[in-house]
């Protein structure tokens, strides 16, 4: 998979990286100051966030003693293992789920030889790796079940979990992701089922989401039990398969409380005996930290779970609850759910969250996440554009989109690889995105010919009465447009660099890695002397062929 998609990695990675220059260079990110000498320094360094606030840079520096020893010893990885150990009780893991993970690394550790190529610190981290994916689940994913015969019994999944963790959208999440037709599968159907007869509220909410995403919702009022209404859904299932002749899934929404409480697990075990679900998912909210851990075993032990979803993953800054889920529980995570917009839940893999909390990024996801927002040949096409200079306001449109489709700015940074060395702190995030709102309102302010046309505003004689216009249609001030203006024609200059560099000479394929530095003085000088610069080849001032 990665293979194929090799180049449209290397340009969106391009792509992303010249967004997110645009964005520093914004001064979202990273304040800059310029000198006589026309070099430029950060005026501060900030704390690096990656994807989980803290823990990437704590175990990075925690290791960062190792120096050059050629063999991991007791000695050399204990004070590296405390400082993790508080790294992760800082990011709210369990007690008892940390100390499994230093007593894991421990073991893996302590007296390997530090393979030939790397160094040690890089070692360090592959047995991070390696144990937060075991206590996560392993190298694999637990898909929700489903039945493929329209002629069987529909399948049916029970959600539970307390009030405010998120339930009744992702229910209609969970059947937005039933519902998505992907190539080579079977084509389903899924219905809802309101049976939270103790908040009307939630039964309108759950019509709403399920008419926006064109799924019927059974709903038979707060008179009749829980226990009816999910029979009576599975009931229309069965008449829906006949008439589709396709296969159905029922998600029943449950009743939610503020606490773990007696009425709600026997409510929970009734509806369980009636329909016999193939999938009871607890949603858990993943901003509690460890004590979603904790909720999931509860529930467990009371009524017993086959999996969870995590909800607000891009919200938990920490990471306790992905990582102590199944360790404490025993029950494997399934399914994510990112923000409260409509987008469908997401499978959960440990080996790419695991990548993601020591900072090395996420290409998988990243593709997966790009195919769904671009297609390869609109990417190439951008890329050209990068190339020529000719990117104009329309394509800066059309990027904006794409990232905003793919996630949260944070979410999508966290995926790069790379990206957790450019120190920026959520708050800088956060202003970021308000500042690419006053960009869009800006561009959208332009005519259609001033948006094809960059150069009408940055250095056509009438571009002054132009930028005096576009400020007063976009709320903006006359100084805000200039400055970005001169941003967005900076990051044309440096686009085109990036793109050109993937063309210089030793480069031919693409690979942004292995291009010439800019900073790299000999490498540009040496990727230089083939090219033709059209100048006479004389052999000096006042020299003659």
């Amino acid at each position: 998979f990665l293979l194929q998609s090799r180049m449209f990695v290397l340009r969106m990675r391009s792509l992303f990286a010249a967004f997110i220059f645009f964005l520093s260079a914004s001064h979202a990110f990273t304040p800059v100051r310029y000198s006589t000498q026309r070099s430029f320094h950060r005026t501060n360094r900030v704390v690096p966030t990656a994807v989980l606030d803290g823990l990437v840079e704590r175990i990075s520096t925690a290791v960062s003693s190792f120096g050059g020893t050629k063999t991991i010893t007791e000695n050399a990885v204990a004070g590296a293992l405390k400082d993790v150990k508080r790294a992760l009780l800082d990011s709210d893991v369990n007690l008892q789920v940390a100390n499994s993970i230093v007593a894991d690394v421990t073991k893996r550790a302590i007296g390997v030889e530090v393979t030939k190529g790397v160094t040690a610190e890089q070692q360090f981290i592959k047995f991070m790796y390696d144990s937060l994916v075991e206590i996560m689940g392993g190298n694999v994913t637990s898909p929700v079940a489903s039945h493929d015969d329209h002629t069987a019994r529909p399948t049916v999944i029970l959600m539970a979990g307390l009030q405010g963790a998120g339930k009744t959208t992702s229910a209609a999440k969970l059947a937005m992701a039933i519902k998505k037709d992907e190539e080579g599968a079977v084509k389903r159907g899924a219905l809802l089922a309101a049976a939270d007869i103790y908040r009307p509220a939630a039964i309108k909410q759950l019509e709403i989401l399920g008419e926006s995403i064109g799924v019927e919702v059974i709903n038979l009022g707060t008179e009749i039990s829980p226990v009816e209404i999910a029979s009576k859904a599975v009931e229309r299932a069965i008449e829906l398969q006949s008439e589709t002749g396709i296969p159905y899934t029922v998600i029943i929404d449950t009743a939610g409380r503020q606490v773990i409480d007696g009425p709600l697990m026997e409510e929970l075990k009734g509806v369980k005996e009636a329909v016999s679900p193939d999938e009871v998912l607890l949603v858990v909210d993943s901003m509690t930290g460890q004590e979603a851990a904790t909720i999931t075993a509860r529930f467990n032990d009371d009524i017993g779970i086959t999996g969870a979803i995590l909800t607000k993953l891009d919200g938990d800054t920490r990471g306790g609850a992905a990582i102590s889920v199944r360790a404490v529980s025993g029950c494997p995570i399934k399914l994510v759910g990112m923000g409260e917009t409509m987008k469908p839940l997401e499978p959960f893999y440990p080996d790419r969250l695991a990548s993601r909390i020591l900072g090395m990024g996420d290409l998988v996801s990243l593709v997966e996440k790009a195919q769904e927002s671009m297609k390869e040949e609109e990417a190439a096409e951008v890329m050209q554009k990068m190339k020529d200079a000719t990117f104009n306001f329309d394509d800066f449109l059309k990027q904006a989109k794409m990232v905003s489709q793919m996630g949260s700015m944070s979410g999508v940074m966290g995926m790069l690889p790379g990206m957790g060395d450019m120190k920026i702190t959520r708050k800088q995030i956060d202003q970021a995105e308000i500042k690419l709102k006053k960009h869009e309102s800006i561009i959208k302010s332009m005519t259609k010919k001033e948006r094809q046309d960059p150069l009408l505003l940055i250095s056509d004689r009438t571009s002054q009465s132009r930028m005096k216009r576009i400020s007063q249609g976009s709320g903006t001030s006359l100084v805000e447009t200039q400055s970005f203006l001169a941003e967005f024609q900076q990051m044309r200059t440096m686009m085109s660099r990036m793109s050109k560099m993937q063309g210089a000479p030793g480069n031919e394929g693409g690979d942004p890695a292995a291009a010439p530095s800019l900073g790299n003085r000999k490498a540009r000088r040496k990727a230089a002397k083939g090219k033709k610069t059209g100048r006479p080849s004389g052999g000096g001032f006042g020299k003659k062929k």
